[in-house]
């Protein structure tokens, strides 16, 4: 492989990884706080893509279609807070999980009834799509926005959880669900919250994955989330930046394991969880994991 190649794959997988990135931090707030693994995260990320193409088959432009995508994620989130998760909170951490799964099969099954199994066109706005050549480098726009966004969103994220009041309730309930309820601190409202700054977030990451793969259907959360929870668990689950470091480490990896092997192409989705399954073995925690009983995020 040559350089320029070499410079195309990296850039190539900066973008890949920054989307596993946005969605595998929802994944790490929702276990920090609930010690849940919320499986249908990825399909919040389908909600976002597609209320965000519907919304501009509508006639929007693609900056309002993309708010009410993330706002619309953001209240499906809060929703299956209320509705699904709120009434097990003292149930059984395996009655959360099977609810999971049980969520994630509705709204895959709900997109799919309501607006069929067939993939729709997503169309990008032309300055998000438009492409220079540096020498023999493909560069499109998308590839430097994308995980420039990212890591401005995980510098945000790391704000308002250390430097703001909600930010020191989110980080206290992680540690001590019990007793920030003992000091009248309403633990419902910050969990809510913590699901809304999630969702929102798996719902920029399908607007990013539908940008980059201008396709979408309601199966498109499956994988995708599935690989995010595998880089959440690989940068340390419960660690924000964990997460970014494990999204980047993944996506870098799956593009340029193919890239290096071609005849593996057909396997690339499988290294997502052979990393899972090594981490696990190795190092429980994660790269960046920490004792969950002494800190969070």
């Amino acid at each position: 492989m040559d350089m320029q190649i070499f410079l195309q794959q990296l850039i190539n997988g900066a973008s890949l990884g920054s989307m596993y990135a946005l969605i595998a931090i929802g994944y790490t707030m929702v276990y920090g706080v609930l010690r849940l693994i919320n499986f249908a995260h990825g399909d919040i990320m389908m909600v976002g893509a597609f209320l965000t193409y519907f919304g501009m088959e509508s006639g929007l432009s693609f900056e309002l279609a993309a708010l009410l995508g993330i706002i619309g994620a953001a209240i499906v989130g809060i929703l299956t807070d209320r509705i699904a998760y709120r009434p097990l909170r003292d149930a059984p951490k395996i009655s959360l999980l099977i609810t999971a799964i049980g969520i994630s099969f509705f709204l895959e099954n709900l997109f799919t009834v309501l607006f069929g199994a067939t993939p729709k066109a997503f169309k990008a706005p032309e300055y998000i799509t438009k492409v220079f050549h540096i020498g023999e480098i493909y560069l499109p726009i998308s590839v430097i926005i994308i995980p420039t966004i990212t890591l401005i969103i995980l510098a945000i994220v790391l704000y308002i959880l250390y430097k703001t009041k909600y930010g020191m309730a989110i980080r206290a309930l992680a540690f001590d669900i019990k007793t920030v309820k003992l000091m009248g601190i309403d633990a419902d409202k910050i969990i809510m919250i913590v699901f809304m700054i999630g969702s929102a977030l798996a719902a920029i990451g399908g607007i990013f994955y539908a940008i980059s793969y201008p396709s979408i259907d309601p199966l498109m959360g499956v994988i995708v989330g599935l690989k995010a929870f595998a880089a959440a668990v690989l940068g340390g689950i419960g660690s924000v930046t964990g997460a970014v470091i494990g999204g980047f480490i993944l996506g870098f990896t799956e593009i340029l394991v193919v890239a290096l092997f071609p005849e593996l192409g057909g396997y690339k989705d499988a290294f997502a969880f052979f990393f899972l399954i090594l981490v696990l073995l190795f190092k429980p925690t994660g790269i960046m994991g920490q004792d969950l009983e002494r800190g969070r995020f």
